[in-house]
């Protein structure tokens, strides 16, 4: 996914000049997105390649989760309350409501007189926001000194650019591709103005 906008050099500055409140947020981000996954393995039953993908990326989450935690202890840190963020709630927003009497048909596509079109833009608001957080842990990366957290960051870009192709994939599987373009473009635009409108923080988003 080709972000619309580019994070601002001022954020980076931003989060190394305050890197342990980034630190912190980040472990809240990689448990709210193991979390997210599950959700959609609870809600989608009926289709099991996106059960699987979803089981996987949620360990993998988990595990991020765990690394980032392990880096907090050794600075001193503490994991922090949850706190709204309003990027992710923003983003969220763009998704249509599922059709309640939405019934199955054919390859597990969700129909109620039209497609239901919930899920697609589930699938596309969750790879819009990985595609945000593998941009933003590329710069940390970068902008990092040599040593074991720039590769950490490093490695997480990598992963971050395997998940949001994962969803974008998804979306394909259960909509024809040129409505999955359409969508994703409607989508990357809002989602730059979203980020063009917020407020510095020392977090992901």
């Amino acid at each position: 996914m080709k972000l619309a906008r580019a994070t601002s050099p001022e954020w980076t500055a931003h989060v190394l000049a305050h890197f342990d409140p980034f630190l912190c947020d980040h472990a809240a981000c990689e448990r709210k997105a193991s979390a997210t996954a599950m959700s959609l393995v609870a809600r989608y039953t009926d289709k099991p390649e996106l059960v699987t993908e979803m089981i996987a990326l949620a360990q993998e989450e988990l595990t991020h989760f765990a690394q980032v935690w392990e880096r907090m202890q050794a600075r001193g840190l503490k994991l922090q309350p949850d706190e709204k963020d309003e990027y992710v709630g923003r983003v969220l927003a763009l998704a249509r409501k599922r059709h309640e009497n939405a019934s199955r048909k054919d390859d597990n596509v969700l129909v109620s007189g039209r497609d239901d079109k919930h899920l697609l833009d589930r699938l596309l608001v969750a790879g819009v926001v990985e595609a945000r957080g593998c941009e933003r842990f590329g710069l940390v990366a970068q902008a990092l000194p040599g040593g074991e957290l720039k590769d950490f960051y490093t490695r997480l870009t990598q992963a971050e650019a395997r998940h949001h192709g994962t969803f974008a994939r998804l979306a394909r599987k259960y909509y024809p591709a040129e409505e999955v373009a359409a969508r994703l473009e409607e989508m990357l635009v809002a989602e730059g103005e979203i980020v063009a409108s917020l407020p510095l923080r020392a977090a992901l988003h």
